[in-house]
């Protein structure tokens, strides 16, 4: 195997210390070096249990010539300087969701990325989702047919208080699980979207950021993809509901079930302008349906991450997370923000 990949984690905070500095202390693709948070006592735990030098400033963790990659996972509105600080220092950068508080940062850092010559990608380990993955297959396989919505959703009631529930430190809904969810939604109308409906609201938690985002997307070929992602729902929902012209899907991440026909077997439909028979809307159909449902395997969505990054860095090949497709998404959150006239009041 080749040399591991040297790195640093700038911030030890949840996901800088669990998705990312306690991941690579035990991979043997990366050689963990260093790290950099302004608690004292988050420094000196990873000293003694990962064996890296600490610092309390990011600027003395990138200025260390002894790495290659540097992970930002600060909270989110000081992603964009400090990669800047980092491609600068010559670093390769991976940066923690959301890439950027604004599309004029994303792609400031994507310039920056340019002038030094180094990679430049970002944390969007949901694209491996198992889930995710399948119900794109089942749709390019076309077995429900053309497809005209598109349900995604993310439930649960949480009143929460910490950092993310403030604006001005990058906080919310739209930040947080849109980054991932949001990021699939872009993904599956191939990029883009002709048409934007947003509502971001302040439902149960503190502070003056969403924690409600509702979203609907038209695609270039009139496929809706509906976005709900909530704090503020105590029912569980289902997260996942496709509809096509031949059928349906339904689901969430460890489940999945679709029902549908094929329409040649099914007989002609023709329409009758005459009057009813019996008043009625007609009599129930009996269409050749076919049944089918799968269990969805748990996946590390950081090893695979990861996994890619190693064969990005060590071997040549492409980078899995472009900078520019992240900052498609980037730009749509912007365009959110102002469709929806959020201002943070309750």
């Amino acid at each position: 195997m080749a040399e591991p990949v040297r790195v640093g984690v700038a911030g030890l905070g949840r996901s800088g210390w669990s998705n990312h500095a306690q991941f690579l202390s035990r991979n043997p693709r990366y050689a963990l070096l260093a790290v950099a948070d302004p608690l004292a006592e988050r420094r000196a735990e990873a000293e003694q249990t990962m064996g890296c030098s600490a610092y309390a400033d990011p600027a003395e963790l990138m200025a260390d010539e002894r790495l290659e990659l540097v992970v930002v996972c600060t909270p989110s509105h000081t992603h964009a300087q400090l990669a800047v600080q980092a491609l600068h220092a010559g670093r390769n950068v991976l940066v923690e969701k959301p890439m950027a508080t604004s599309l004029a940062e994303a792609e400031a850092m994507i310039q920056a990325a340019e002038a030094a010559g180094r990679v430049l990608t970002v944390f969007q380990n949901r694209r491996w989702d198992p889930d995710f993955l399948r119900v794109k297959q089942i749709l390019d396989q076309n077995v429900l047919g053309p497809v005209h919505l598109i349900r995604m959703g993310r439930y649960g009631y949480q009143r929460r208080h910490d950092w993310q529930t403030l604006r001005r430190l990058g906080g919310g809904l739209l930040n947080n699980w849109g980054a991932h969810v949001l990021d699939q939604a872009l993904l599956l109308l191939g990029g883009s979207y002709r048409e934007l409906f947003a509502d971001l609201q302040r439902t149960a938690g503190a502070g003056d950021a969403e924690d409600h985002v509702k979203v609907v997307l038209r695609g270039e070929n009139g496929t809706v993809v509906d976005v709900e992602i909530t704090s503020g729902c105590v029912y569980p929902q289902p997260e996942w509901l496709v509809l096509g012209r031949y059928g349906s899907l339904m689901g969430n991440t460890r489940h999945l079930e679709w029902k549908y026909y094929d329409p040649a077997a099914a007989p002609t439909l023709v329409v009758d302008e005459g009057a009813a028979p019996g008043r009625s809307y007609g009599a129930p159909e009996q269409l050749p349906w076919q049944q089918a449902s799968e269990d969805i395997p748990g996946i590390n969505t950081t090893s695979a991450y990861y996994d890619r990054l190693y064969a990005t860095l060590r071997e040549g090949q492409p980078v899995a997370v472009t900078p520019q497709s992240v900052r498609d998404q980037i730009a749509m959150f912007d365009d959110i923000r102002r469709h929806s006239g959020f201002t943070g009041r309750p």
